[in-house]
């Protein structure tokens, strides 16, 4: 039996399923005991001699042996569907937890922990959980009641003979306390194994463009190796242990078969010869049909003999793992929605910053550093400033994907850290820096926050975007699947396509973290002229590595090194920031070097 905080519901939730499978697994066991009691008696009518009344005896045995086929068969089909169907809701409930656990866990926790590790829990660990509960639960059972039931049936048939048995089956139980604790740490060691596989596969296949681009695929492939050759050699250990353990147990079975039928046939001739073995006043008088029937009766027990010692290996197995995803469950969920959240009703979309300082989980310096501004509703606010200095730090802030200290960002005057976590973030509208896009069509991908939005909804996101005529060229036009994290489109139709994603949300708040970097001047103008007639009573907040893109706005915050240097228009910042002038200065000097070549 498998406990855990995580587990033990499951055994309520799924009872109805497992007290049936349990039930006809139980009927399967005791009418699957009539079998060699009926052979044995088939045997001793055969001795008896064939006359009508015997022959007539043996065909209703024989009847009654199918009658019992049919009703193991029907126990089966019975605890198969119920067994396994309660240990496949047990996979897929708590997968489904640990994939809202995912989703809590803060920016800081992915940071820490690699992806490769996480999958593993919700592949392999899980499976290993579905095991125990589906053929784990059939091998429990067949051990202690079956092995139980055949016990006593062959004291019934023969003490002496089944003390004989006994004795060597305990060192079945011995040999399965020893190995489950060496199975649970091979078991372990597999798992990190795996771990690492995975890890390294998924930053390959996600930077398979760099490896090409360098011409790195011999190293990539060696380095590659050297982790699949230690995930084999841990997973051909841990085989190797397992397969012992396996023959040790058909070893000690093997010895118990031999004993019984040399000490039986021992007996059977004994009392055939007229001189039958007696203890005490108890004469041993063993017929051929119960030798055949004590046989059966074994040949019954090898199963529950077997499954006492995969039980160990199973449990071990689904117990490190539980350890592991409990391990994952538990963690700390760093951004949580505050005790009486504050839900914005008719958000306006009014920013205030006081005096807002903010560092990174593990990091020694702060990012951002005593930040004071306040961006009024409308306003189209620019951020410029120096690679590191803070630009996606400050928006990003908004999300709340970090926590941050209380009375320094404010959304509407309310307090940022006390606003409940859906409704802050269903008022921004956020086009981030790498683009991401799924695997689906490019009309899904524009629809992603509404999933119910009209086609025409849309097309006019994408004009917004000025990528409407690049997804009308495409043979499917906006039924074209972009690929795996927009694979299949360039880098200027990503962000066009992320940027039309945030436009159709509609958001009071909307922030685009350097998303015009891969256009051309004109479609750049293009956006910023939509977003100047579309937007016009919507506040909008622009991150810019060029001064070009920023300039024409309604002010420019300008950072430096973590600090607000400048927070003011275009032509104030000219006389009052250096960091801006010398902005200008380089990027205009940056255009004449270009005009002469």
């Amino acid at each position: 039996m498998l406990i855990g905080k995580y587990i033990n519901r499951y055994y309520l939730q799924f009872g109805i399923y497992f007290l049936i499978g349990l039930i006809a697994l139980v009927v399967c066991d005791i009418f699957q005991l009539y079998i060699p009691e009926f052979l044995g008696d088939i045997v001793d009518l055969i001795d008896d001699g064939m006359n009508t009344q015997n022959i007539e005896k043996i065909l209703e045995l024989v009847i009654y042996t199918i009658v019992i086929a049919f009703v193991m068969f029907l126990s089966r089909v019975i605890w198969r569907l119920t067994l396994f169907k309660a240990s496949t809701g047990i996979e897929a409930d708590l997968r489904h937890k640990m994939f809202l656990k995912s989703e809590r866990l803060s920016q800081t926790y992915y940071h820490n922990e690699k992806v490769g590790n996480i999958l593993s829990w919700f592949t392999s660990d899980l499976e290993s959980i579905n095991e125990f509960f589906g053929w784990g639960t059939i091998m429990l059972v067949d051990a202690l009641f079956m092995s139980l039931l055949v016990i006593v049936k062959m004291f019934i048939l023969d003490w002496l003979i089944t003390i004989v048995a006994i004795i060597p089956i305990c060192l079945i139980f011995v040999w399965g306390m020893i190995v489950e604790k060496f199975m649970t740490l091979k078991w372990e060691n597999r798992q990190k194994a795996l771990d690492n596989v995975y890890d390294f596969s998924q930053e390959s296949f996600t930077g398979i463009r760099v490896i090409k681009a360098f011409v790195k695929e011999t190293q990539q492939l060696h380095a590659f190796a050297k982790i699949a050759r230690k995930n084999q050699e841990v997973n051909v250990d841990f085989a190797r242990f397992s397969v012992i353990s396996d023959v040790c147990i058909q070893i000690i079975i093997a010895i118990i078969t031999c004993i019984i039928i040399g000490v039986g046939g021992y007996l059977v001739l004994s009392a055939f010869q007229g001189n039958p073995v007696t203890i005490g006043d108890y004469a041993i008088n063993l017929s051929n049909g119960d030798l055949i029937t004590f046989v059966g009766y074994f040949e019954s027990l090898v199963w529950p003999l077997i499954a006492f010692g995969q039980i160990f290996v199973m449990r071990s197995r689904a117990g490190a793992s539980l350890k592991r995803i409990t391990r994952f469950l538990d963690q700390d969920e760093d951004i949580q929605n505050p005790t009486n959240a504050i839900t914005l009703k008719e958000p306006n979309g009014k920013i205030t910053f006081k005096n807002f300082s903010f560092k990174y989980p593990n990091a020694n310096i702060e990012a951002l550093n005593d930040i004071n501004l306040t961006i009024n509703p409308g306003e189209t606010i620019g951020i410029i400033g120096k690679i590191g200095s803070g630009k996606s730090t400050l928006v990003n802030s908004l999300l709340h994907l970090y926590n941050i200290e209380k009375g320094t960002i404010f959304i509407d005057d309310v307090d940022l850290m006390d606003l409940d976590l859906t409704s802050l973030r269903d008022t921004i509208a956020m086009v981030p820096q790498d683009n991401f896009l799924y695997s689906d069509t490019i009309s899904s991908n524009i629809a992603f926050c509404d999933e119910n939005l009209s086609m025409e909804k849309i097309i006019e996101s994408a004009k917004f975007a000025d990528v409407d005529d690049n997804i009308q060229g495409f043979p499917k036009g906006y039924e074209t699947v972009s690929g795996e994290r927009g694979v299949s489109l360039s880098g200027g139709q990503k962000q066009r396509i992320s940027i039309a994603r945030a436009y159709i949300k509609d958001a009071p708040i909307m922030i685009l973290d350097d998303s015009v970097s891969a256009v051309d001047m004109k479609t750049e103008e293009t956006i910023l002229e939509n977003i100047k007639n579309y937007r016009k009573d919507k506040t909008t907040i622009l991150i810019a590595s060029r001064v070009s893109t920023v300039m024409h706005l309604d002010k420019i915050i300008v950072l430096d090194d973590g600090k607000l240097e400048a927070f003011d228009s275009h032509e104030n910042l000219m006389k009052t920031s250096p960091t801006y002038k010398r902005m200008v200065y380089l990027q205009e000097l940056e255009k004449e070097l270009g005009g002469t070549n």
